[in-house]
């Protein structure tokens, strides 16, 4: 039976990372206790929907759309996210692709990939929420071609209307805490910060800034966002508290994309189960596993 984690867990559920510097990160504090969590939960609350799985996956780039569809059932992910642009630039195409997407009885969650300044990205939101019936919009405003970086500034400028204009907004954004708190002022609700630049694969290039995100924002929903490119990186993430994982690439571009989306299933379930049971600090030095002072050897 799904059951969802009381409201009293859900306020103190990052006490983990409540004292970032010392108690979560400092490899210091050898009596360090973990905190009391509730059981595990199985559903959580993300843009007005209640989701199950935490694992959101992209759709561009697979060999088939065959295999894109064992893929997404594999992953078990509730959410896709499809790229209004460049499969509008396919013609016809498009239209049997988006079919196939909404077969798969995932929420589906547009995207702005391929704009370089908010009005670009607020024209594309408006076009997608027409085409596709939701309010819900990935906000990507690239800032740099090399870095495929965000545009902080565009980015919040896009994000403010489109909030304004009725739009669940979810930006692709910088693990920076000062640039997620204005996209939070000008009434975003979910964040989705970067791992590292997108397609790259190298996992989480700045965990301490994940873990600050995490800490100073504990009420915010947070999906990391690119740059994640095998399980364990996402194990990783959701390890730091952090709610999911957005990725395309590394399952797409696998040698075998189905399998690679369960073990990104798996990861992710892990990494969070991981987060929930309260993870061991590090020590700067051996704690003995069975205490053995006053009790006598026998050889």
């Amino acid at each position: 039976m799904t059951t969802t984690a009381p409201k009293d867990w859900e306020a103190g559920r990052f006490s983990q990372v409540k004292e970032e510097p010392a108690q979560r990160a400092g490899d210091t504090e050898q009596n360090a206790r973990l905190p009391r969590l509730a059981p595990e939960a199985t559903t959580w609350q993300i843009g007005g929907r209640t989701l199950t799985s935490r694992f959101f996956l992209g759709t561009a780039g697979y060999p088939s759309p065959q295999i894109l569809q064992e893929a997404i059932a594999a992953s078990g992910a509730q959410v896709v996210t499809v790229g209004l642009r460049r499969q509008l630039a396919h013609g016809t195409q498009a239209g049997d692709f988006f079919a196939l997407v909404k077969a798969s009885g995932a929420h589906l969650l547009p995207n702005t990939a391929g704009c370089h300044t908010a009005r670009e990205a607020i024209t594309l939101a408006h076009m997608a929420r027409e085409l596709f019936g939701t309010p819900w919009i990935k906000l990507e405003v690239i800032g740099d071609a090399h870095t495929l970086q965000p545009d902080p500034f565009e980015l919040v400028q896009a994000a403010a209307q489109l909030v304004k204009d009725g739009f669940e907004v979810f930006p692709y954004c910088l693990d920076d805490l000062v640039s997620c708190q204005r996209l939070l002022d000008v009434g975003c609700t979910v964040l989705m910060p970067w791992g590292a630049p997108i397609g790259s694969g190298q996992g989480l290039v700045n965990p301490g800034a994940l873990r600050t995100l995490r800490a100073r924002l504990p009420g915010v929903p947070l999906i990391v966002d690119a740059g994640i490119g095998r399980p364990s990186d996402a194990v990783q993430a959701l390890e730091l508290g952090l709610d999911g994982v957005l990725l395309n690439t590394a399952v797409a571009q696998a040698v075998d994309p189905v399998r690679m989306a369960r073990a990104f299933r798996l990861g992710i379930e892990a990494g969070r189960l991981a987060f929930e049971a309260g993870v061991m600090p590090k020590q700067d030095m051996a704690v003995a596993s069975t205490p053995v002072a006053g009790y006598p050897i026998l050889l």
